[in-house]
């Protein structure tokens, strides 16, 4: 690896969100907590909701607690370091601990990625009991969860150069999960980490996920980005070859084929960027569907399932129709290429998510496909739905008979993600 590519990677945790995210200020929103978290709103009896993307915060603990003895002094530990909690790695600054909003109080803070100290943030976002306490009062039953720092990500434990500890790391998050999963009640499904920079651990490791019932993982959309080789690749053929054969969906968290922060225009402050970032972030994805649509890789893999979480649903009809012009305009050859057509693979193939819309879920589901949406909060992050999930819920899908709102719902994402109820 180039020593500059290292360098990038060494310093990708600490530039995993901006530090002013996690600095004091923002503003309060006060939350009627008994009003707005009543459970499960009557109109939704007889379906359990899966929210299909939300975060786990790595516990304070997590590695020191359970490294095995010969790598116990370097596993990761969270170290204050001006006033905010950061995960580090011997002397090595990995990040903050991920996003969390919710005040220990239940108040919500505007304008932040998370509060500075892990204890002003509600414990839900890191403590399996509280956690469950707060998906029955907003009505949901299960949770799809991925990380929420930057010690669990590839390209900052690339940079390690120390292959052992970076495996045991991605080992030990995997593990804890699939612990939680079971104590939880099957409620609490965690997304598996690979390690994609060793071809066969990376191989061994996604089979131990699947014999522990891990129900899907966390793929990078463009892994060059971090020294790897592309899709198109036959690096990655054994390991698409597991997960399509297993049933285990890939999914692709938001986007990082481009950076958003770059398309905000310089000289603006941190929130007034930040509200371009995440949106961009999300149409990004349209990327990511067009790189594994034209790439003949689904082809090859006819069972692989591909979820585009956090992205919102109201980009995919134009994304699919442009898409289709494409096929007609630029692949004039794509049947030499391609079996199928872009509306095809979409249909085989992939998944999306919404939260916040109200366009997309009213106007375009039966556009994208009943069978193809999924319903997330994004809990406990900047701009998740909370409070008030139920409202939105019946805001959105209150105009659907309830074996629509079942399938969005619940059934969807229990095809998808093989789920036991």
């Amino acid at each position: 690896m180039a020593e500059d590519q290292t360098a990038e990677l060494s310093t990708s945790a600490k530039k995993y969100w901006s530090d002013e995210g996690f600095s004091d200020g923002g503003v309060l929103r006060e939350v009627d907590y008994s009003a707005e978290s009543r459970g499960l709103d009557p109109s939704l009896q007889g379906i359990k909701i899966v929210d299909c993307d939300t975060h786990m915060t790595e516990a304070p603990d997590l590695f020191t607690s359970r490294f095995p003895a010969r790598l116990k002094d370097r596993a990761p530990y969270i170290q204050r370091k001006n006033g905010v909690d950061r995960w580090f790695v011997g002397d090595r600054d990995f990040g903050s601990t991920g996003g969390n909003v919710i005040r220990a109080d239940n108040h919500k803070l505007l304008g932040r990625l998370a509060f500075p100290k892990l204890e002003q943030g509600h414990p839900g976002a890191w403590e399996m009991k509280p956690r469950l306490q707060a998906m029955d009062d907003m009505g949901v039953h299960a949770q799809i969860c991925y990380h929420n720092s930057g010690v669990t990500q590839a390209g900052s434990l690339m940079s390690l150069g120390d292959n052992e500890l970076a495996i045991e790391v991605l080992k030990t998050y995997n593990d804890a999960g699939a612990e939680r999963q079971k104590a939880s009640g099957q409620r609490l499904f965690t997304m598996g980490h690979l390690p994609l920079w060793d071809k066969a651990a990376m191989e061994a490791e996604a089979k131990r996920c699947i014999d522990m019932d891990i129900k899907g993982f966390v793929l990078p959309d463009t892994p060059e980005r971090l020294g790897l080789p592309s899709f198109v690749d036959d690096y990655w053929t054994p390991t698409l070859d597991i997960l399509s054969e297993s049933g285990r969906p890939i999914n692709f968290h938001l986007n990082a084929a481009i950076n958003p922060a770059d398309l905000a225009w310089q000289g603006m402050g941190f929130e007034q960027t930040l509200s371009i970032a995440s949106t961009m972030y999300s149409i990004g994805n349209a990327a990511t569907l067009g790189n594994w649509i034209v790439s003949g890789r689904l082809d090859r893999h006819p069972k692989l399932k591909i979820g585009l979480v956090e992205s919102g649903m109201g980009w995919v009809p134009f994304a699919i129709e442009a898409y289709e012009h494409q096929f007609n305009e630029m692949l004039p050859n794509g049947s030499k290429l391609l079996s199928r057509r872009p509306k095809e693979y979409f249909r085989d193939h992939f998944w999306v998510t919404f939260w916040f819309e109200e366009v997309g879920p009213k106007l375009l589901l039966e556009e994208i496909g009943v069978d193809k949406v999924l319903f997330e909060t994004d809990y406990p992050h900047p701009t998740s739905l909370y409070p008030g999930v139920q409202q939105h819920i019946l805001k959105t899908l209150g105009g659907f008979d309830h074996s629509v709102r079942k399938k969005v719902l619940e059934t969807n994402a229990v095809k998808l993600f093989d789920l036991p109820f």
